[in-house]
């Protein structure tokens, strides 16, 4: 029996057949045409499933969403990049498809992909992070995602991390995604390049036509103080949210998505010192959770979508 995933982004809907192993058979998407209101991705989401059909019955649609989402009604409760505010999805897809989907939080969905048949199959436990715009993060515990009472459990890049600190878009002030994000990142090289007229950082921000995630690393590479001090102060902020992460659950497996991600062992080796030294018990336990890149890509929301589905 295969399972339908979809992926609902901003942008973009993108959806997968996917076979009982979390493999994807076939793909397709379509504009999520957030301007023209609710009902209007609703008709997105259904035209993309009657795409991916092609004449095949499905054992379950699952969905996966930005903000927060009640499985248990089928409401988007709230996703306001997407304009969705108590929306009926469920309601809304099966009134257009006769499917009744299953509905997660996108990085909740990504993080179970993740855990079943990603870096962190075949692991007890297993939380992403993903290090975008913002900080996404999900949690899954023994093949189970942690959702919480409202739904709306997880929401690790919203723990304040520096009382006082940068403003976060959520409202407060000091959050683990105000320092974390790729956002926070280019913040950081800004700051340092308009310090430090000579530094490479300005001449590797010429060549990629923008400073972005990879400025400061690349710079850095190459032996730049500048840059390297701006490397040393994004993995200490880093390290911070991650270690309470690892204190709060002691995940077998933590896994790094994202653009900042990308750095790879660049980011992860001094990221795993410094969480080593900080976490609890580090000094005289003999496991430690293992920090480790994502293998799915773009991809793990739709087979975390599926997933969720064939659960």
């Amino acid at each position: 029996m295969n399972y339908l995933g979809i992926d609902l982004g901003g942008t973009n809907i993108k959806g997968g057949v996917i076979n009982e192993a979390g493999e994807i058979l076939r793909e397709a998407s379509r504009p999520t045409r957030v301007e023209d209101g609710a009902d209007a991705i609703a008709d997105g989401i259904a035209a993309l499933i009657r795409d991916l059909e092609q004449g095949e019955t499905f054992g379950g649609v699952g969905l996966g969403c930005p903000g927060t989402v009640d499985d248990e009604s089928g409401e988007v409760v709230c996703a306001f990049n997407l304009g969705l505010i108590h929306y009926d999805l469920r309601l809304a897809i099966k009134a257009r498809t006769g499917y009744a989907i299953r509905l997660g939080n996108d990085a909740n969905v990504a993080a179970l992909a993740e855990a079943a048949v990603g870096a962190g199959k075949g692991a007890h436990s297993t939380v992403v992070i993903t290090l975008g715009t913002g900080v996404g993060c999900g949690v899954v515990l023994e093949g189970k995602m942690l959702t919480g009472y409202t739904g709306a459990a997880s929401e690790l890049g919203h723990m304040v991390i520096e009382e006082g600190g940068e403003p976060c878009t959520c409202g407060r002030k000091g959050c683990f995604e105000a320092y974390a994000s790729a956002t926070a990142l280019i913040r950081m090289t800004r700051d340092a390049m308009a310090a430090n007229a000579g530094s490479a950082m300005h001449a590797v921000a010429r060549e990629n036509g923008a400073v972005d995630g990879r400025t400061a690393f690349t710079a850095a590479q190459c032996g730049d103080a500048a840059a390297e001090e701006v490397v040393h102060e994004y993995v200490k902020y880093l390290a911070s949210g991650v270690t309470n992460v690892v204190n709060i659950f002691f995940p077998e497996i933590v896994a790094f998505s994202g653009g900042v991600a990308n750095q790879g062992e660049a980011l992860l080796a001094p990221l795993r010192e410094e969480v080593r030294r900080q976490e609890f018990g580090g000094a005289y336990v003999k496991r430690h959770a293992k920090l480790v890149s994502c293998t799915l890509g773009y991809q793990s929301g739709i087979i975390g979508a599926a997933l969720l589905a064939k659960a």
